[in-house]
């Protein structure tokens, strides 16, 4: 007979697999209790946090609360954060692995970041709008008549925030793969603004990678559901690796290839295993899940 760990590990591994599939979670008691509570905190933090940024914002700029806030959404949300490593303060562009919008939560809290995301991200309800207050450059990667906005809405947030965050996967993944990366979304970077480093940033949930990230056919307020109705909490380690000088490397191709080979390193040595290939076909970059290498092509 299974113990009551194993058997709610792969009650969470199932409800894990037909999230994947599109179907929505099931939620027991407990779980909507921890739903019903996290959601709860959520909104005391906004009620608290967002009049003292608009006060703020009244006397000078560069507000710090929707960092606090962001910081404490994080851990409402069970995620607790381990940084390792130094993150630049000013004047740096992070490259990052991508696995779920609890990302955005912990790198945003840890360093006051502002982020590059896909548009789709801007429609899911609450995230999209705490996204926004943070000042986050939303992409969208078909609309190849707006590169040059988005360029310069970049610039602008670089200049502003002083540091931007981009994840050049184009998606989120499980934690135990790396896809390759876009280099499009490094345009900003040719030529690179006078002063700006760029710092690889590797994030490891460990043995929870697989439950946390948002990936498949699940759509993003069931993922949200189903990690805020998860009981306790689950460990979120941001590494901030060497920076470098993104005029050292010829263009953002070569830019985009020194930062994935640094996140590559470091996740290997995170992991116990070697990286696997990623099991969803993803547009955006071109990748083709190995279930699916005999079929055509994706486009986008």
């Amino acid at each position: 007979m299974a113990s009551g760990s194993t058997a709610r590990t792969e009650t969470r591994s199932a409800a894990r697999l037909a999230a994947m599939r599109g179907e929505a979670t099931r939620l027991d008691w407990p779980g909507r209790i921890r739903l019903a509570l996290r959601s709860a905190a959520i909104v005391v933090l906004l009620i608290v946090f967002v009049p003292l940024h608009y006060l703020y914002r009244i006397f000078a700029y560069g507000s710090p609360f929707p960092m606090y806030f962001l910081r404490c959404v994080a851990r409402v949300s069970g995620a607790r954060v381990e940084i390792v490593g130094t993150p630049l303060r000013r004047d740096v562009f992070f490259i990052a692995n991508h696995i779920s919008w609890i990302d955005i939560l912990a790198l945003a809290g840890a360093s006051g970041t502002a982020f590059v995301a896909k548009y789709e991200l801007s429609q899911v309800p609450v995230i999209g709008w705490l996204c926004a207050l943070n000042r986050t450059v939303f992409v969208q990667r078909e609309n190849r008549l707006g590169v040059a906005q988005q360029i310069n809405a970049l610039r602008e947030a670089l200049a502003d925030n002083w540091s931007v965050t981009v994840f050049p996967e184009g998606t989120t993944t499980d934690g135990h793969s790396l896809l390759p990366f876009k280099s499009s979304i490094l345009s900003v970077l040719e030529p690179p603004p006078p002063g700006v480093l760029v710092q690889p940033v590797m994030i490891d949930y460990g043995a929870v990678g697989e439950e946390i990230g948002w990936i498949g056919d699940e759509g993003g307020l069931n993922n949200a559901r189903r990690i805020l109705s998860r009981p306790g909490s689950f460990p979120v380690r941001i590494h901030y690796l060497e920076p470098f000088s993104p005029e050292e490397y010829r263009g953002r191709k070569a830019i985009a290839a020194k930062a994935r080979e640094e996140i590559e390193e470091a996740l290997l040595a995170a992991l116990d295993h070697p990286l696997r290939d990623f099991a969803h076909t993803v547009a955006p970059i071109r990748y083709v899940a190995p279930a699916d290498r005999g079929a055509p092509p994706p486009h986008g």
